[in-house]
């Protein structure tokens, strides 16, 4: 099999974790989507510069913060909440459940894109996806000492962000 259809194949398996760290980026359902959809592009046209003993999920990730990050220096962009105007949609079980947990999602996500850049990086990259502490490192080229204080402060800030918010609690 060729290098190109390695990544192909691999591009079709990775779709929905692209798609989640991308929203999860950008903060929009729309803008994560063209993020997937220009970094599947970029993959596809650079396949040569992939490292067939590499990750390939990982040179994807950093191709779409690449992109992301290319984007919001050449002009500002308002993050907006994933999904906002699907919400009604869910089907759920009480109404009052429901309710609720849309709540809690709607806040933890405004919480989430009041955080620096570099820390909703490492927060969406070591909690969201799953990565190590080292591989996040890897891919933000920072060392992982870096990783872990910016997690742990992306960390205090949410929880704090999220408290705040709500008072009650």
């Amino acid at each position: 099999m060729t290098k190109r259809k390695d990544i192909e194949l691999g591009l079709i398996s990775l779709l929905p974790r692209l798609r989640r760290f991308a929203i999860g980026l950008s903060g929009s359902t729309d803008e994560g989507d063209d993020l997937v959809q220009a970094a599947c592009l970029k993959a596809l046209e650079r396949y040569s510069q992939w490292q067939a003993d590499s990750r390939l999920d990982s040179w994807v990730y950093k191709i779409i913060m690449n992109i992301w990050i290319d984007r919001r220096r050449s002009a500002e962009h308002r993050l907006s909440l994933p999904g906002e105007g699907l919400w009604e949609q869910i089907p759920g079980a009480p109404l009052v459940a429901e309710l609720e947990a849309r709540q809690d999602l709607k806040r933890t996500w405004q919480a989430i894109k009041q955080l620096p850049e570099e820390q909703r990086q490492v927060l969406l990259l070591v909690t969201v996806e799953g990565f190590g502490y080292q591989e996040a490192a890897d891919m933000l080229e920072i060392p992982i000492g870096t990783v872990m204080s910016r997690l742990a402060r992306a960390r205090i800030a949410l929880a704090r962000l999220i408290r705040d918010d709500n008072p009650s609690e």
